[in-house]
C-alpha cells in the first residue's frame, strides 16, 4: 500500500497487492489504521492492481468506513471487472462511491 499526502482533505491510497484475500487483508487493515491519523476524512482507494478480492478484503473496506466515522467518505477507483462484480453482488457498489479514475474519484468526494 502506498499513500499520497492529503490533496486538500482527500488521502489517495494505492492498494498494491494483486489479491486482497485472507492472507493480505490483515496487513492492509493494519496499514490503513496506521495511515488514518484522524486528519483525512475522505479516502480515495486505488484498486487498479487488485485482480481478486474475497469477503475478507471487503471486510477491510467496510471496517474503513467505521474507522472514518459518520463524517468520512470513501471512493474507490481502478476496480477491475472481477472485483467490480463482487461489489455488485454484495451491493457494496451502493455504499462506496465507484469512480472510473482518480480525478473522478476526487470530484465524487468533493461533492
Amino acid at each position: 500500500m502506498t499513500a499520497s499526502g492529503p490533496d486538500d482533505d482527500i488521502a489517495l491510497i494505492d492498494v498494491d497487492v494483486d489479491r486482497l484475500d485472507a492472507a493480505a487483508a490483515p496487513a492492509l487493515k493494519a496499514r490503513l489504521q496506521a495511515r488514518l491519523d484522524g486528519s483525512a476524512r475522505k479516502i480515495l482507494l486505488n484498486l487498479e492492481r487488485v485482480s481478486f478480492m474475497d469477503s475478507t478484503g471487503l471486510g477491510v473496506l467496510v471496517s474503513l468506513i467505521k474507522m472514518l466515522g459518520k463524517d468520512g467518505a470513501i471512493a474507490v477507483t481502478g476496480v477491475q471487472p472481477p472485483v467490480r462484480r463482487l461489489f455488485e453482488l454484495t451491493r457494496l457498489d451502493t455504499v462506496f462511491r465507484m469512480a472510473s479514475g482518480i480525478e473522478e474519484g476526487k470530484a465524487a468526494l468533493r461533492g
